[in-house]
């Protein structure tokens, strides 16, 4: 560390001690050296173009003025539109709960559920499986085409990489394919 701060020529600063004993805390807090903190005050100041005198507006008269307008604001909605809303829906659910506790007292029989026999499970699941088997089958063919399309190509500067020689409405093609097929595995009824 002190082989850095050998090369670089030091100037001194005459400035009230209170303030130097201040400072030096909050460099503790903000860097390494006097120096990195002071930079970086300064590029703060510079890189959001402000003076150290600007005032922000943050403890005026005109910001607590917004600052209440937004608050009725807020106020107005709650009291207007939130409470309201409210109050419908806790009717809307009150009315659904009436209406299930109804629906329960009145059950629907829907009579005896239809038994499988064995050998029908068996043929639905057979069939269930050459179907996917098939579908499985046309997936890794459109893998192999999709693999015969790429191309090596050999870096200038270093390794090499692979170049898909397909068109745009080819891959886009493609990924509804993938998409299509990743969501057609409903149960059939």
């Amino acid at each position: 560390m002190e082989d850095a701060y050998r090369k670089y020529r030091f100037s001194a600063i005459s400035i009230k001690k209170e303030v130097a004993v201040r400072f030096r805390a909050f460099s503790r807090l903000v860097s390494d050296s006097h120096t990195q903190t002071l930079e970086a005050i300064m590029n703060f100041f510079e890189w959001n173009d402000l003076h150290p005198h600007d005032d922000l507006g943050l403890k005026n008269n005109r910001t607590n003025k917004r600052i209440n307008a937004v608050i009725a604001i807020l106020k107005n909605i709650e009291k207007y539109q939130t409470l309201p809303t409210k109050a419908m829906l806790d009717t809307l659910f009150h009315e659904m709960s009436q209406v299930e506790e109804k629906e329960a007292e009145e059950a629907v029989d829907f009579g005896p559920p239809d038994t499988f026999t064995r050998d029908r499970e068996l043929e639905q699941y057979r069939e269930r499986y050459e179907a996917m088997q098939q579908q499985l089958g046309h997936q890794n063919n459109q893998v192999r085409q999709l693999l015969a399309q790429l191309v090596y190509v050999k870096g200038t500067f270093g390794k090499g990489h692979y170049r898909l020689d397909m068109d745009k409405n080819e891959l886009e093609q493609f990924k509804k394919q993938l998409h299509d097929v990743h969501h057609d595995h409903r149960p059939e009824g």
